[in-house]
Parts: C-alpha cells; sequence; structure tokens
C-alpha cells in the first residue's frame, strides 16, 4: 500500500507541475478576471510547494491531499476559462 500511495504522489505532483507549466492565463491584464486567473495561479503554486514540503517530511497523505487540491484550482480555472490550457491530454478536464 505504501508503494501506491507513493506512486500516486509523484504522479500528481507531475501532473500539477505539468498543468501550471502548460497553462496560460486568459483574460486581459488589468480585468477582475486576470486578477482571478493570478490569485487561482498562487494557490495552486502554494500547493505545489505545500506537497514538496510534506514529501520531504516523509508525509505522503498530506503530499497527495496538497497535489490534488492545487491541481483542483488549476482545472477549475480551466472550466471557467480564465486559463487556456490544452484541450487533449491529461491534465485538465475541460
Amino acid at each position: 500500500m505504501a508503494a501506491d500511495l507513493e506512486e500516486k504522489t509523484d504522479r500528481y505532483e507531475r501532473l500539477l507541475a505539468e498543468a501550471l507549466d502548460a497553462a496560460e492565463i486568459a483574460p486581459q491584464e488589468g480585468t477582475p478576471l486576470y486578477e482571478a486567473a493570478l490569485e487561482y495561479e498562487e494557490m495552486a503554486e502554494s500547493y505545489l510547494e505545500d506537497g514538496r514540503h510534506f514529501r520531504d517530511e516523509d508525509d505522503l497523505v498530506n503530499a497527495l491531499a496538497s497535489f490534488s487540491y492545487g491541481h483542483g484550482w488549476m482545472d477549475a480555472g480551466a472550466r471557467m476559462g480564465i486559463f487556456e490550457v490544452p484541450t487533449e491530454g491529461h491534465l485538465f478536464t475541460v
């Protein structure tokens, strides 16, 4: 079971990191939606950092939760249209 948790944690960390790299802010700078996109991106980046901290502490449960929450922020932003994202592949559910 520990190996499954470790593999899933690694997979979700990669997923979040790739999603952050692939997404681009869609709204025009200076608009409220642009500001929202910045906040969503910041939340996802914070969860990525938190997850890496938890992994360094051998707390895989909280690391996986952090990576999952971070990806949720990115995926929600993609669904709302505040991020331009690839529509093919495994990164987003749009």
